[in-house]
């Protein structure tokens, strides 16, 4: 399985370092890692990692810049893309179809070919023109999936309330976590 994992500048970088730990661990993920400027930023002053923590957890990564790489082709073949986090700037510019980086390029090629967006909008509250751009999204095919956490597995921790999220992200993908608590019934 081939998936490209965006890394945008929304606070809650934890969602993407947890969510390529967890591909990377599974062993049958082929991971492609855009993250951007502003994505760096956010997730060295949110968990101290630096780009190269990210980078060491994708088999390839690429500059946000280099809108000519083949992530930016449909005929390069992949299997989904997920943004964790995504910004309200990142959905819209999706939604508008402004390719003015990779990370927009790549989910706009998502889209287009038809393959599965997953966008984990980190973002609250939200106004009616996020709330549109959503559902725009949502008819164009994107998945609208923001990290919000249940408590029926009756978190202990920060972590388990992200894995929470990040073993739903997985779900989608069709890439279950074997640790993700679920729901068994009363």
């Amino acid at each position: 399985m081939r998936i490209i994992v965006g890394v945008s500048g929304a606070s809650g970088s934890i969602y993407g370092l947890r969510l390529l730990e967890k591909m990377n661990n599974s062993g049958s993920v082929e991971i492609h890692l855009i993250l951007t400027h502003s994505g760096e930023r956010t997730a060295y002053l949110e968990t101290g990692k630096k780009a190269a923590d990210f980078r060491a957890l994708a088999h390839f990564s690429y500059s946000v810049n280099d809108i000519g790489c083949r992530l930016a082709s449909g005929s390069f073949q992949t299997d989904g893309m997920v943004i964790a986090p995504c910004s309200i700037h990142t959905m819209s510019a999706i939604a508008c179809g402004i390719s003015s980086n990779l990370l927009i390029r790549a989910a706009d090629v998502a889209l287009k070919e038809r393959r599965k967006l997953i966008l984990m909008v980190r973002e609250s509250p939200l106004h009616l023109g996020h709330l549109r751009t959503m559902a725009a999204l949502a008819e164009t095919g994107a998945i609208i999936a923001p990290p919000v956490p249940g408590f029926y597995h009756q978190p202990e921790t920060v972590l388990d309330l992200v894995d929470h999220s990040v073993d739903r992200i997985l779900d989608l993908l069709g890439i279950p976590s074997p640790e993700a608590k679920r729901w068994g019934g009363a």
